[in-house]
């Protein structure tokens, strides 16, 4: 066998192998252990007044969102609500220290929710699965009796930050910010840094996340970007690209974190801070 041959069997091998595990390597629906089994509710960190709600999407998959309602109706109206979407691993429970923050400290409504496959929701991770669960959340927020008549701020770190970008290219007229965390171009892109053995096979990749495609759409809305410059995971320059394509009218602002890694950005000193002037400045007083 030639070197040419043993070249091309080698490639026909590794996109084999891509194609049949790249959604085991994207989605970690199962990390931590029981993530699957247990998510937290909103009571275990103090907020007691929240539903636990059912979505049925287009597709038929059954999906959980918590929702939490700051007060009153009269009072919930007049602020902010928050759409929030984790990152590869875990489920919305994990997420609840930072719903805390936007729900007690900002005084924001939030709807946060655990993607198919994950948490206690029903379905398998796909791409196109995820994209359809972000619109189903985003339409029940748009028919909400309260919400539909709040500015919705879409957050999300790191896989969420490409739900979120994706969603919100599509949906600029429903949504009033977007705030990104250690996301990423592309999962074409992501992939010969997560894992260089692979990168030869990026052209195989069927689930796309092409956030720096997304993210010229966004004409509009004020965006943030929250990066940690000690990330590993996901290379700080992804981050830095996408704010350089992103050319809206709403403005937009790249706030870096010299220690934050992949994991611990969102406890990086400053951040909420960044959040709520954002907010403050960008939302809520315009």
């Amino acid at each position: 066998m030639n070197s040419i041959t043993k070249y091309c069997k080698f490639l026909a091998e590794g996109a084999k192998f891509l194609g049949s595990f790249q959604c085991n390597i994207i989605y970690l629906p199962n990390y931590p252990e029981g993530s699957r089994q247990e998510v937290s509710e909103p009571l275990d960190y103090g907020m007691p007044h929240y539903e636990d709600i059912t979505l049925t999407t287009k597709d038929n998959v059954k999906i959980r969102i918590y929702v939490l309602q700051l007060g009153d109706n009269i009072t919930a109206r007049t602020r902010p609500t928050i759409l929030s979407f984790h990152g590869n691993a875990g489920n919305m429970g994990h997420c609840l220290p930072i719903t805390k923050q936007f729900y007690r400290n900002f005084k924001c409504n939030v709807v946060m929710l655990s993607y198919r496959g994950y948490g206690l929701s029903e379905g398998t991770p796909s791409e196109k699965g995820l994209r359809i669960d972000a619109q189903t959340v985003l339409d029940y927020i748009a028919k909400h009796d309260v919400f539909r008549h709040t500015k919705v701020i879409v957050y999300g770190q790191s896989l969420g930050g490409a739900v979120a970008i994706d969603l919100v290219s599509r949906n600029e007229d429903k949504v009033a910010g977007l705030i990104v965390e250690n996301t990423f171009l592309s999962i074409p892109k992501l992939l010969p840094h997560v894992i260089p053995q692979l990168r030869h096979f990026s052209f195989c990749c069927t689930q796309k996340w092409d956030s720096e495609k997304s993210i010229q759409l966004i004409k509009r809305i004020p965006v943030l970007f929250l990066s940690g410059d000690a990330d590993r995971l996901i290379p700080q320059q992804h981050v830095k690209q996408l704010y350089n394509l992103v050319k809206s009218e709403g403005g937009k602002k790249l706030k870096q974190f010299p220690y934050g890694s992949h994991q611990d950005t969102v406890s990086q000193e400053g951040y909420f801070e960044e959040i709520d002037e954002f907010l403050l400045t960008k939302v809520v007083d315009q």
